[in-house]
């Protein structure tokens, strides 16, 4: 049965918060709210939770999966970053924004883009997703709540409960969201790239040049 914590949106009750991160501990699926939509999460290094999440997603090993930190020493320990980038990140973090570098040897390969070997990271400024982050105590592997032949993610705590009741092993129920993904910023080239515009602002500061996907 998949338990249901209601947290306030602004501040989210830590001792529900804590049941939470320690179902994510213990393997199990989470939708939990950001500060863009409603995220499937797991633990980063259940390999068994992982696999779970790519067949609810109905995503094979070339979609890029997203590591949620907690601030920007947690993101540096995962990805290789540069002074450029690390000056970029810094101004654009905490917030609804996904961040695509290269993965150092902390990232599982099977986490890695298979060409790539790139990993995608965010800092979500959303008080829930950062209260959940901080009783975890680790970052949480994440993708935006979208089923399969479906393009807008779940928005209503409601709605997941009553489609992927048995899927999903907890929800975090702040209230409604938001059906926006993140805005994907490409960090691995000369200069920063939007792959994919979401609900973060770009005002026209960032080159934009949008993938298939």
């Amino acid at each position: 049965m998949t338990q249901r914590f209601t947290v306030h949106p602004t501040h989210p009750q830590s001792r529900l918060l804590r049941q939470a991160a320690q179902i994510l501990r213990d393997g199990g699926l989470v939708a939990m709210p950001t500060d863009a939509c409603y995220v499937v999460a797991c633990h980063l290094d259940d390999k068994t939770a992982v696999e779970r999440l790519r067949a609810l997603r109905g995503l094979d090993d070339k979609h890029l999966l997203t590591l949620m930190c907690r601030d920007l020493s947690e993101l540096g320990v995962y990805a290789q970053v540069d002074n450029r980038q690390y000056r970029f990140l810094r101004d654009w973090t905490p917030g609804p924004y996904t961040f695509v570098l290269n993965a150092t040897r902390e990232v599982p390969r099977r986490l890695w883009h298979p060409s790539r070997k790139t990993i995608g990271l965010r800092v979500p400024s959303s008080p829930v997703a950062a209260g959940l982050l901080e009783a975890h105590g680790a970052p949480l592997l994440g993708s935006s709540l979208i089923l399969p032949g479906e393009t807008d993610p779940l928005h209503d705590p409601d709605d997941i409960l009553e489609r992927l009741a048995r899927r999903l092993d907890a929800v975090v129920d702040a209230g409604g969201q938001g059906m926006q993904s993140t805005t994907v910023v490409d960090l691995t080239g000369d200069e920063p790239l939007v792959t994919r515009l979401g609900c973060g602002p770009v005002e026209g500061r960032i080159a934009v040049g949008l993938d298939e996907d």
